[in-house]
C-alpha cells in the first residue's frame, strides 16, 4: 500500500503501523501526528433558492413555514412564469395553478418578503408577490410567507412586466471535509491512501529577524508545547520573557506565524488557522509550509514537532574549526576573533540572529581557550530562579552563557556578577540554607535591595550566601564545577563564560 508521509510517497506492506511510516522522519517522541484518512465532498441543500430571470438572478431565502414547503414543491411549476405587474409596492410573478385554499386573512409584510396571492380568489391564477415596502393587506392566500429576497434586490427596481423566470433551483453548498486523526499512538494501523504529517515546517521571514529568532530558539528543543488550540490559532507560550520590537506586520492569514512584540505575553508565538486583520502588536515571522493539519487540530497540552527553513545558524559551543565548517555549509563566511586557533571554543557570535547572519553573509566568532569555559551544575528545582539565571547568562537560548564581574578581590569570600534588576522582581525567597558551601552559585532574592545580583561562594559559610546576603535573602542556583582559584583573580567588568555541557 502507498502512504504519503510529510509530502513524500512511501510503499508499505499491508498491516503497517504509524511507527513504520514515520521511521527516519523528523519527529520528537511524544509529539502528536496527523493522519489524513480521506477527503469527502459533502453536499448540502440549503434553504436558499436561485430565481433566474431575464433581468438577472435573485436569491430567495425560505422561512420555516408551510408556504415555504409548498414553494419548494412548486418550484418547477413556477419556472416559465412572467412578471405580471410591477409597481412601487409589489412585483408579481405568475400565474400558475395551485391547490391553495382561499383565505382573506390580511398579512403584514416587510420589504423584500415573498408570499402567495390568488388572483380573483382563484387558485388557478396563483402569483408570487415580492413586497417593495412594508404594509398589511389581504391577497386571498392567507398571511403566510414564503421567505425573503436576500441577493439581487436591486432587480426589483428595474424588472419590467413581461420579464420571465427562466429557472428556479435550490442553492447547493458543496464543502470539502478532511477526515483527519491526530494521535500519539504509534501502533495506529495505516491503510492505502493515507497521508501522514509528523511535523510543522515553518518558512521564516528575513524582514522579521528577531521574531524569527524567537521561533528558532523556542523550537531548538525540536517542538512547541501547545498553550492554546482555539478556532483561530495554535499558540505557544514556552518563552515570553524576551526582548522584542516591532518588525514586519501583515494580515494574519491562515498559515501565518506571528510573534507578539509588546504588551502582556511578549514573545507569544501564534500559528493562525483563519484570516484576521493586521495587529500592530504582532510581527509576521513566518509561514507554515507543511503540517497545517497539526496546527488546526492540536489541543492545549499537546507537543508538536517543529522544523524551520532555514534552521538555526548558531556556532556558539563549537570549536573555531567546527564553526567554520558549519557556517560555510550554510553559505556564511566566518571571521575569527579572540583566540583564533582551530581548537578554541566559540563563546560568542555576531550577529547571533540567524536571519541577520544569512542576510549579512558573514559572522564574527569570538573564541577562548577551552579551560576558560567553566562548567556549572544547576541543582535547584526553583523554576523562577532557574529562569532568571538562564535569562541573565544567556543559557536560555545558547549553550554557553556569560557573567560580567561586579566585584572581585583577592582573598574575598565570594565573587559577584551583575544581574538584571527588572527581571528579578519575581525572585521569591527559598527556604533558607543552613550552610552555604564553597562553590555554590546563588542570587539575591527580591526581599533585599540589591535583588538580582549573582554570586559564587569562595569560602564555606553558615551565615552568608554567594552574594553576601544572609540566608533569607539568598536563592541558591547550583554549583560551580570549574577552578575556583580562577574566580579569585578576576578583574571588575571582566566576562567569564559558563556552560552546563561537557566540552
Amino acid at each position: 500500500m502507498k502512504v504519503t508521509v510529510n509530502g513524500r510517497e512511501k510503499t508499505f506492506k499491508e498491516g503497517a503501523t504509524l511507527k513504520q511510516a514515520i521511521a527516519g522522519e523528523t519527529y520528537v517522541d511524544g509529539s502528536v501526528v496527523a493522519i489524513h484518512l480521506s477527503t469527502d465532498k459533502v453536499t448540502e441543500v440549503t434553504n436558499d433558492f436561485a430565481i433566474v430571470t431575464t433581468a438577472g438572478e435573485m436569491v430567495l431565502h425560505l422561512y420555516d413555514t408551510p408556504e415555504a414547503k409548498l414553494f419548494r414543491n412548486l418550484a418547477q411549476s413556477i419556472k416559465g412564469s412572467n412578471v405580471r405587474w410591477a409597481n412601487k409596492e409589489l412585483t408579481a410573478f405568475g400565474s400558475f395553478p395551485t391547490e391553495i385554499k382561499n383565505d382573506n386573512t390580511p398579512g403584514s409584510y416587510r420589504r423584500y418578503e415573498c408570499f402567495f396571492s390568488l388572483g380573483g380568489n382563484d387558485n388557478h391564477t396563483t402569483y408570487i408577490m415580492v413586497s417593495k415596502d412594508s404594509f398589511s393587506k389581504a391577497y386571498g392566500a392567507g398571511s403566510g410567507k414564503i421567505g425573503k429576497i436576500t441577493v439581487g434586490r436591486h432587480l426589483l427596481s428595474v424588472i419590467k412586466e413581461g420579464e420571465q423566470i427562466t429557472d428556479i433551483h435550490p442553492v447547493v453548498s458543496e464543502t470539502s471535509q478532511d477526515n483527519v486523526v491526530v494521535t500519539k499512538d504509534l501502533d495506529y494501523p495505516l491503510a492505502d491512501g493515507y497521508s501522514v504529517s509528523t511535523s510543522v515546517l515553518i518558512k521564516l521571514r528575513e524582514n522579521s529577524p528577531k521574531s524569527a529568532e524567537q521561533i528558532l530558539v523556542v523550537s531548538s528543543k525540536g517542538y512547541f508545547t501547545v498553550s492554546e488550540g482555539t478556532g483561530t490559532f495554535m499558540g505557544c507560550k514556552d518563552d515570553m520573557d524576551v526582548d522584542m520590537e516591532a518588525e514586519f506586520c501583515g494580515v494574519r492569514d491562515a498559515g501565518e506565524v506571528m510573534v507578539r512584540n509588546s504588551g502582556v505575553g511578549k514573545g507569544h508565538i501564534l500559528l493562525y488557522k483563519e484570516r484576521r486583520q493586521i495587529s500592530p502588536q504582532l510581527n509576521t515571522a513566518g509561514t507554515v509550509q507543511r503540517g497545517m493539519a497539526l496546527v488546526s487540530r492540536a489541543k492545549e497540552g499537546d507537543t508538536v514537532t517543529i522544523e524551520t527553513d532555514p534552521p538555526r545558524i548558531l556556532s556558539v559551543g563549537m570549536t573555531q574549526a567546527e564553526g567554520q565548517k558549519f557556517l560555510e555549509a550554510h553559505g556564511v563566511r566566518q571571521i575569527r576573533k579572540g583566540h583564533t586557533s582551530d581548537d578554541a571554543i566559540i563563546v560568542d557570535q555576531g550577529p547571533e540572529a540567524t536571519m541577520e547572519a544569512l542576510s549579512k553573509g558573514e559572522v564574527e566568532t569570538f573564541g577562548v581557550p577551552r579551560d576558560q569555559v567553566y562548567r556549572i551544575n544547576i541543582t535547584t528545582d526553583d523554576s523562577e530562579t532557574i529562569h532568571y539565571f538562564k535569562k541573565v547568562t544567556g543559557l536560555s537560548h545558547k549553550p554557553i552563557g556569560q557573567l560580567k564581574v561586579q566585584f572581585s578581590f583577592p582573598g574575598s569570600p565570594m565573587v559577584t556578577f551583575y544581574g538584571d534588576e527588572a527581571r528579578s522582581q519575581n525572585l521569591y525567597p527559598q527556604d533558607p540554607f543552613k550552610k552555604c558551601k564553597k562553590g555554590e552559585i546563588g542570587v539575591t532574592n527580591q526581599s533585599r535591595p540589591h535583588h538580582g545580583l549573582i554570586g559564587i561562594r569562595l569560602q564555606d559559610s553558615k551565615q552568608y550566601g554567594p552574594t553576601g546576603e544572609e540566608a533569607y535573602g539568598t536563592n541558591l542556583v547550583g554549583t560551580f564545577l570549574g577552578d575556583l582559584a580562577q574566580m579569585e583573580i578576576l578583574d571588575d567588568d571582566q566576562i567569564i563564560y559558563v556552560t552546563e555541557a561537557k566540552l
